[in-house]
């Protein structure tokens, strides 16, 4: 996979690219540069190190919305077996912003929903750039319906700027049919594991994401809206983006400290762009955890437990 450099790669992306070189100089040359390859390699994982440690929020919004990112197809394909997908809303049509099916997790039935996100700009044409109709939120809900019935766990993943906003989707009811997931989710007496595996924007997360647990990967965002549409309505300039993700608070960092997330995923050292299979190694333990956790718990205890957590949420100051 060619992973595309950001704005503050560079020093990461030339010695990338120079150990490239070093090695396949050593495949068709005499001349052995093993030392020299080790010491670059010790000296990137270093640059790495520090560059990942000291992101600033706009920042960790590029590595979230890196297209190298994996997405939830990635996951299921990595972390669950016996996927079979699901379409359709039984009411307009499928929606293929958002994957949705039956599989198995370390052998449990389990549902999985989540956003799908394209790897180019055709892909991203079919899947509408991760950004959902009201029917895909429909199909969502009727994939939760039948998890309720068949008391399967409902694992979701969360990757969006957001709701999509056009005249069509307006008019089929995007806001009711995200609220309705809001009030159905809620009343749910399986248990529901959320990830914030890349962007978490607005209601088009949060349609999908009325877990027990919320899980966010270290370098994703969660935030009420983008913050190019901050940027736009504060400040009526969408070249304040950098300012309003400082104000947003919408890092996995600053998330926990406000208790809207259960834990971070760690992501390998340069983002989960360089490593899938780490990624969703790490995914599957934090997603087993919580699962443990969760299914000591009745069905009545879920559903209290969900409503406690969200109503928990926020400060209210005299």
């Amino acid at each position: 996979m060619t992973v595309q450099p950001l704005e503050f790669e560079s020093q990461i992306y030339e010695l990338e690219t120079k150990i490239e070189e070093l090695k396949n100089l050593s495949n068709i040359a005499d001349d052995d540069f093993k030392s020299e390859i080790q010491s670059l390699e010790k000296k990137l994982e270093k640059v790495k190190a520090s560059v990942y440690k000291n992101l600033t929020p706009a920042q960790k919004v590029l590595v979230a919305r890196h297209p190298n990112r994996p997405y939830t197809m990635d996951y299921i394909k990595l972390i669950f077996t016996d996927f079979c997908e699901l379409h359709g809303d039984r009411l307009f049509r499928d929606d293929p912003a958002i994957v949705a099916g039956v599989a198995k997790f370390e052998g449990e039935p389990v549902v999985v929903v989540g956003h799908q996100k394209g790897r180019n700009t055709k892909e991203n044409i079919v899947r509408n750039f991760g950004m959902a109709n009201p029917e895909g939120y429909r199909k969502a809900l009727r994939i939760f319906h039948m998890a309720e019935k068949f008391k399967r766990p409902i694992i979701t993943f969360v990757d969006t700027p957001g709701a999509y906003p056009g005249i069509g989707a307006e008019e089929r009811g995007q806001a009711e049919a995200i609220a309705r997931n809001l009030f159905e989710m809620a009343g749910l007496t399986v248990p529901i594991i959320t990830v914030i595996s890349g962007e978490g924007g607005s209601g088009g997360a949060l349609g999908i994401a009325v877990g027990n647990k919320v899980l966010m990967l270290e370098h994703s965002i969660y935030a009420v809206i983008s913050p190019e549409g901050c940027a736009s309505i504060l400040w009526k300039d969408p070249s304040y983006a950098k300012r309003a993700a400082e104000a947003l608070k919408l890092t996995a960092q600053d998330l926990i400290k406000f208790n809207i997330i259960d834990e971070i995923i760690p992501e390998p050292l340069g983002g989960s762009h360089r490593d899938h299979v780490q990624t969703a190694s790490n995914v599957r333990k934090a997603i087993f955890k919580s699962l443990q956790e969760l299914k000591s718990m009745s069905p009545q205890r879920l559903f209290e437990h969900r409503y406690e957590k969200f109503r928990k949420m926020g400060v209210f100051a005299g």
